[in-house]
């Protein structure tokens, strides 16, 4: 092998500990990973962190030995004004070695002697080239990353829904407390209590063992809280709260009418002017009847039945409104687009005609395509916005020639 594919891949070497340097102190400073490690944990994420550590020792340890070839390799080849001096072959050889051959010993083994022949060796070492060395630590550090993100994400995405949770039930407990006492009161209280105990269970879980908590749980954790609630709730004040939260849906859904039209308008302003995948649409069966199905129940005193039908529909009818309001705005913004364009082109022509340049064989063409592409459908606003720029370059570069004169 020449000595310029063991130049090369010496570089490379260097890059790439670099890097590796680099990402392994990023890695050891997350905040997930250091959380991990101070941590005493147990389940699925005391194994898989177990394996990440036997990756991140792995890592650390191709790190020193790349470094240590790395070094061999440099006082081999000389650097300096060294680098300049040839090499002897005895010096050659080991240096290709070092960089290209396999040069990094990972482990020595003791051969008990009974397994040993006569002439056999009573150690035995696994080595390798410093490429595939590279290709291991690649995997290692998928391992090590892949757990740390996963905790990270368990945490950040299950511990704020449990603290909602926490929070729900204090607020559930003391409003039952200051109901008066009764049966009602006392199976509000039992369902807290079980709910209290379902949530201390996860939450004790997801401190340890972010992996392998059951965050499923905290739905059934909200679930006896609205029981709870259901039960402290008087049929009136539940007949009253939920009156006003069909008001309020009423005058969600006039709202939600009102953005239909917009967007329709402004659908329709656009069709056929505009490439079809450009027109933004809202698609979906109208969200009315399922609040007439809600009304209905209100209407056949099944209060119980409503809350979280109307909090579903009011989710999803907020969700609605805000993707009309979106639609509607997109399409605007395309006629908006498309007459700031208009408004460009006619301003540079204009700016021709004041220097003479109106007849310009250069410029004429340039303004006819960026006329066409404005003035015709649909209008590809992307290639029409590239050949006002064309255009108005074109204009500067030619009036920047003619004052040059």
């Amino acid at each position: 092998m020449s000595e310029l594919a063991s130049d090369t891949e010496l570089e490379r070497l260097k890059k790439a500990v670099a890097a590796i340097s680099a990402n392994l102190v990023e890695l050891d400073q997350n905040p997930d990973r250091q959380e991990l490690g101070r941590t005493r944990l147990t389940g699925r994420t005391a194994a898989a962190w177990s394996d990440a550590g036997e990756a991140l020792a792995q890592l650390w340890q191709g790190h020193r030995l790349l470094g240590d070839v790395i070094t061999r390799a440099r006082v081999l080849r000389g650097h300096g004004d060294r680098a300049l001096k040839r090499m002897s072959d005895a010096d050659r050889a080991a240096y290709q070695h070092e960089v290209l051959g396999r040069s990094i010993t990972l482990a020595t083994a003791t051969v008990p002697l009974a397994q040993r022949g006569l002439l056999g060796s009573g150690q035995v070492s696994t080595t390798c080239t410093p490429a595939e060395l590279l290709a291991g630590m690649e995997a290692a550090f998928t391992t090590a990353v892949a757990v740390v993100t996963a905790a990270g994400d368990a945490w950040r995405r299950a511990v704020p829904a449990a603290a909602d949770a926490a929070a729900a039930l204090s607020r559930a407990r003391s409003l039952t407390r200051q109901a008066a006492a009764g049966t009602l009161a006392a199976e509000a209280e039992r369902l807290l209590d079980e709910a209290d105990r379902l949530l201390g269970d996860i939450t004790g879980t997801l401190a340890s063992d972010p992996l392998g908590a059951d965050t499923a749980g905290l739905n059934r954790v909200h679930a006896l809280i609205a029981r709870a609630d259901a039960e402290r709730t008087s049929a009136t004040e539940l007949r009253e709260s939920l009156t006003r939260r069909l008001r309020d849906a009423r005058g969600l859904a006039a709202e939600m009418d009102a953005a239909s039209r917009d967007a329709a308008a402004a659908r329709d302003a656009v069709a056929g002017r505009f490439p079809g995948h450009r027109v933004a649409t809202v698609r979906g069966d109208s969200l009315l009847p399922d609040l007439v199905a809600i009304e209905a129940l209100a209407a056949a005193g099944h209060w119980a039945l409503i809350s979280p039908r109307l909090s579903a529909w009011a989710r999803q009818a907020r969700q609605r409104l805000a993707d009309l309001r979106d639609a509607r705005d997109r399409n605007v913004h395309l006629l908006a687009e498309r007459n700031e364009l208009r408004g460009r082109l006619d301003a540079y022509r204009a700016k021709a005609l004041s220097r003479g340049l109106g007849e310009d064989p250069g410029l004429g063409p340039l303004a006819e395509t960026a006329r066409d592409a404005l003035f015709s459908a649909p209008c590809d606003l992307t290639a029409a916005r590239a050949a006002v720029d064309a255009y108005q370059d074109a204009l500067s570069a030619t009036i920047a020639a003619r004052e040059a004169r």
